[in-house]
């Protein structure tokens, strides 16, 4: 089999291509291993909404939850035992794709339940308890970016747990999270860890930050406005990353620790399915092309990346500036981005709990 050009340049130019889902199907079909093989699939990310999907649509777990509750036990224990087989069975997929980069991808990632979102020390148990039973070293556990996640990030990082932060809609957030990181790492060096063996990405998402200003800004209506539609979202994702480049690559914080053998907190952008039908359905993808960073990818957006995404070495790397007057823009036009980003976590937090609790009731 022969990687798609497209996806292989995008690769080579830094960016690691994740798949966002996971299915019993996709990985006893060994559709998991083609994109592996053809569409240079180096990780796999799930979210409440994935397992929703998986467990809700057809017959594939209905012999095992049911061999489960039999023997008594609840359904939401039943409903983990089966999505961490699941995840377990990803790892051991992209073992040799964890293997072959150091343990920087040949990822899969799980998140807690995103009720603890506002419960620290509930979600640093979990979180714990999450690697403890998947029980693979290349396994990510996502932790939400909310106020009480900051210090579950730096709880776990501590402890050994490899986390990949989700839930990040603005940069401000993404210091603190960077911040949390970084705190974590120094707490497992003064343990005595091995910080080589800790890793971490920052899931920024992209097109719901554009659904939500665009929708502001038709409100308003101007063409002013009206011309700012679709800009928002990878402004903001390009001034995230030059402030990963400042925290890793220019303060002295992380030299220490990098030193030490502390790895990046790579940036990863999520959320890249295109809502607006208006839009190229590979902006998300093909306009954040930068070294060091994770896209994960709908399968959909995945085909059309491979069909037709053109994409460039690098081209985030200095926009910072050009970013900032994108936003400066939005601003001037009437749009808080504040308020967008609040409103983003909020719902993001609820969408997920919301998942969660319907997969439990199938």
């Amino acid at each position: 089999m022969t990687q798609s050009p497209n996806l292989a340049r995008l690769s080579a130019a830094g960016v690691s291509v994740w798949l966002d889902d996971l299915s019993r199907d996709l990985l006893q079909s060994g559709k998991l291993q083609r994109l592996i093989d053809t569409r240079s699939v180096v990780g796999v990310t799930t979210n409440p909404s994935t397992f929703e999907r998986a467990l809700t649509h057809g017959r594939t777990y209905d012999a095992q939850l049911a061999g489960l509750t039999a023997r008594g036990i609840d359904l939401e224990t039943a409903v983990r035992t089966a999505i961490t087989d699941d995840v377990r069975a990803a790892c051991d997929v992209l073992r040799p794709q964890w293997e072959a980069s150091d343990g920087v991808d040949g990822r899969v990632s799980i998140e807690v339940d995103p009720s603890l979102a506002h419960d620290t020390d509930a979600t640093v148990a979990q979180a714990v308890e999450l690697s403890k039973i998947v029980d693979r070293p290349n396994v990510f556990i996502k932790i939400p970016a909310t106020a009480a996640g900051l210090p579950a990030i730096t709880a776990a990082l501590a402890k050994g747990v490899s986390v990949n932060v989700t839930l990040i809609f603005s940069v401000q957030r993404h210091r603190a999270v960077m911040n949390a990181y970084l705190a974590g790492i120094e707490a497992a060096r003064h343990a005595g860890a091995d910080l080589s063996q800790i890793h971490s990405v920052a899931s920024l998402f992209v097109s719901r930050v554009d659904t939500e200003v665009d929708k502001r800004l038709e409100a308003i209506g101007t063409d002013e406005a009206l011309a700012l539609r679709g800009q928002a979202g990878v402004a903001n994702a390009r001034l995230a990353y030059a402030a990963y480049r400042q925290v890793f690559e220019a303060e002295p914080r992380y030299a220490a620790l990098r030193a030490a053998g502390a790895r990046v907190q790579r940036p990863l952008w999520a959320s890249t399915g295109v809502k607006n039908t208006a839009y190229p359905d590979t902006m998300y993808v093909t306009e954040l092309v930068a070294p060091n960073t994770v896209s994960t990818i709908p399968e959909a957006t995945l085909e059309a990346v491979a069909e037709r995404g053109v994409t460039a070495d690098d081209n985030v790397t200095g926009k910072a500036t050009q970013a900032h007057e994108a936003v400066d823009r939005l601003t001037a036009v009437g749009i808080d981005l504040p308020d967008v980003f609040v409103v983003l976590e909020h719902e993001g937090v609820s969408k997920f709990a919301s998942s969660w609790s319907r997969a439990l009731q199938r």
